[in-house]
């Protein structure tokens, strides 16, 4: 595609005898949410890994036409690639801005002195940091809580805190694995909301791993389908639908001929 941001040309990954994703290929657009579903086992983590430079796999990933294939996750994401994970990384004795700040840590002065931090550069850009940070809180509706210490939110709370630790980088590509993964509805209307809203307000561009199926389909553009490590469907949400081998590898054959049971269904591991 000629917009596409994101590319995969035969990813495959083994590990000894298991071959945990093969020859799989897709590309993302610059402002596409793209997701990727499948049952338990179906290589979706790994996938997710490889495009975090966290597995080592053959075939080519790119990135707005640079390739990623044998970079560090630190490497690829200073291309502008931030990523979520489904346990949460944050720290209970601090706020919330200063858990966003984390996020953000690379950017203002790593390595130079404590005592020379407060100065020149370092300096201008600790405090355009800590404005982008309140930026990024703002767009999701969560300024209010940016001094309140993280051990007094519920866990609905803190996944939002999470995503906005991973925005406040400013990403061209924005990276979800599970993001709406134990939360009650509201907490996921609220949680995908926010989501939408800095879609837009920073012109990201997302790829999701979510096994709400039901919820893929109402805010997905496209969405590749993969089992036991291959892609059996790539298209929009209606396609994938329809697709008899997609519904067939959440409900199994006799379910094939019901494209509802796809939207219904929520996978597990993998």
């Amino acid at each position: 595609m000629s917009g596409a941001l994101l590319s995969a040309q035969d990813v495959t990954v083994r590990f000894g005898g298991v071959t945990a994703v093969d020859q799989v290929s897709f590309d993302v657009e610059r402002g596409e949410l793209f997701a990727i579903i499948g049952p338990n086992g179906a290589g979706k983590t790994t996938l997710f890994n490889c495009l975090s430079g966290l597995v080592s796999y053959s075939g080519e990933i790119r990135f707005d036409g640079t390739p990623l294939t044998g970079q560090r996750a630190d490497q690829i994401a200073q291309h502008g690639i931030a990523r979520t994970f489904q346990n949460l990384g944050l720290f209970s004795s601090m706020t919330v801005l200063e858990n966003v700040l984390v996020g953000r840590a690379s950017k203002i002065g790593a390595g130079i002195p404590a005592g020379l931090a407060w100065f020149g550069k370092a300096r201008r850009d600790e405090i355009d940091a800590r404005q982008h940070a309140y930026e990024v809180l703002d767009v999701m509706g969560m300024a209010d809580l940016a001094h309140t210490p993280i051990k007094s939110l519920p866990y609905g709370t803190r996944k939002r805190i999470e995503l906005a630790k991973a925005a406040v980088v400013a990403p061209q590509l924005l990276l979800l694995d599970e993001p709406v993964a134990g939360l009650n509805h509201a907490e996921t209307d609220e949680l995908i909301g926010a989501v939408l809203e800095l879609k837009e307000a920073m012109g990201l561009t997302i790829v999701l791993i979510e096994h709400d199926t039901f919820l893929v389909m109402d805010v997905a553009d496209r969405v590749l389908a993969l089992n036991f490590g291959q892609a059996i469907g790539l298209g929009t949400p209606a396609e994938t639908q329809a697709n008899p081998r997609v519904v067939e590898a959440y409900l199994g054959a006799a379910a094939a001929g019901d494209a509802s049971a796809v939207k219904t269904t929520k996978g597990g591991e993998g």
